[in-house]
């Protein structure tokens, strides 16, 4: 398979994913709404089934452009090839976007290597800090019992850190607890308690590992907005569900819920930004451990969603691959351009023969832009010698409307050594 062949596979799977995240992100929306007042579980697994097809589609996508690309199905990844170039003329968005397809995937790949970075430095930044931060023994204490409260049978470390806004959690195997020193010195310790609480609940429901691969699903697939709103609703509904958990084990609500607003007060006057034990909207969480309610689903609220799902489906219909059209005529290799090919003497040498099949993408000035064998001789030996050989030779290109278009010529060479 050659680099052209998986640039173009990669570059569409990428543009095609524009419309695939709208339709998930509408039909996620669609079920979320009907999930209004549902619990926040509910809520949290649909939203991470969106996230997961926003994953799974792309890769399907792409796993299936390089089976047919391997197959010699050149429209499954060209989009169409000739056809889908804007047939007379090349017009059309699709040819502009296949002119810049390795621009496309030059920068995708720049801003996710960039973002991978981040990721790295992000999970550097906590191994050191978990290493090097002092603990608390009272704390680290009374932490490991309240870990036992939830069920917890691993050992959870607490680390003090004089930079933080609030509590983090961060590892799987061996979690730890970063907590600010601001909290440690100046927070009364029932409500400080509550904060560890919820944190345990994250350690409990492994969401260490769900927020991980949140992050790697961001890098890859930054450049649409759908997977930026379905990871915070993720974390919105984590957040609430830590806060059931913990309301639960503690047995008082209400203690947890003024652990936030204190929280809320300090990160005020300090003017941190939100994250962690803090993360979403921290009054609608202070107010709904306060007064909690439970109503049915209410289906209005889904219609603006529907709609948008809707759309994401005409837009799919619109961009959707047609199949090819076959031009008026057809290219040609022109032999008196190149010279024959020549026999490998290995070959000659065991009388190997045969007759090679091959496949060549011409644009529209006649040069070979691509290549690939689509039946062999029954010697790789003899494959490439013609292949490279005929790779080099100029066509006439195919027509539509009386002017050139891509498409690709099939092309068979026979070897004999009479």
């Amino acid at each position: 398979m050659s680099a052209a062949t998986l640039m173009a596979a990669l570059g569409w799977t990428l543009v095609d994913f524009l419309w695939q995240g709208a339709l998930v992100a509408g039909l996620t929306a669609a079920v979320l709404g009907l999930l209004r007042h549902a619990r926040p579980e509910q809520r949290y697994l649909a939203a991470c089934f969106g996230l997961l097809a926003c994953v799974a589609w792309p890769a399907a996508t792409l796993a299936q452009r390089l089976h047919d690309a391997g197959a010699g199905s050149a429209a499954a990844f060209l989009r169409g090839g000739a056809g889908r170039q804007g047939g007379a003329g090349g017009a059309g968005w699709e040819a502009l976007v296949q002119e810049h397809l390795g621009w496309i995937v030059l920068g995708w790949a720049v801003c996710a290597a960039l973002l991978s970075l981040r990721m790295a430095a992000g999970l550097l930044w906590i191994r050191r800090t978990a290493a090097r931060e002092p603990s608390d023994p009272l704390w680290q204490a009374r932490l490991q019992r309240l870990a036992g409260q939830f069920g917890i049978a691993r050992s959870v470390g607490l680390r003090v850190v004089g930079h933080l806004a609030s509590p983090v959690t961060a590892g799987w195997w061996r979690p730890v607890v970063l907590v600010p020193a601001s909290l440690v010195s100046g927070m009364a310790p029932n409500l400080l308690e509550a904060l560890l609480a919820h944190e345990l609940a994250h350690i409990k429901r492994h969401d260490y590992l769900v927020n991980l691969f949140q992050n790697v699903v961001e890098t890859l697939l930054f450049y649409h907005p759908a997977v930026w709103w379905l990871s915070h609703r993720i974390r919105t509904e984590r957040e609430q569900i830590a806060d059931d958990v913990a309301a639960r084990i503690l047995g008082e609500p209400r203690r947890l819920a003024l652990a936030l607003s204190e929280l809320e007060k300090l990160q005020f006057s300090t003017h941190h930004l939100a994250q962690a034990a803090n993360g979403g909207d921290l009054m609608s969480r202070i107010t709904r451990l306060l007064r909690p309610e439970s109503r049915g689903s209410n289906w209005k609220a889904a219609i603006p969603a529907l709609g948008l799902a809707v759309m994401s489906i005409g837009l799919f219909a619109h961009a959707a691959p047609a199949k090819p059209a076959k031009p008026d005529t057809e290219a040609l290799v022109d032999f008196q351009s190149c010279p024959k090919p020549q026999y490998p003497k290995e070959s000659i040498a065991k009388s190997q023969t045969g007759t090679v099949s091959l496949n060549f993408l011409i644009g529209v000035d006649g040069r070979v832009k691509d290549s690939k064998v689509i039946q062999s001789a029954g010697y790789p030996a003899l494959d490439e010698a013609a292949r490279s050989a005929l790779a080099v030779c100029r066509f006439y290109p195919a027509r539509t409307a009386g002017l050139p278009v891509e498409a690709w010529a099939k092309v068979q060479y026979v070897w004999s050594l009479q």
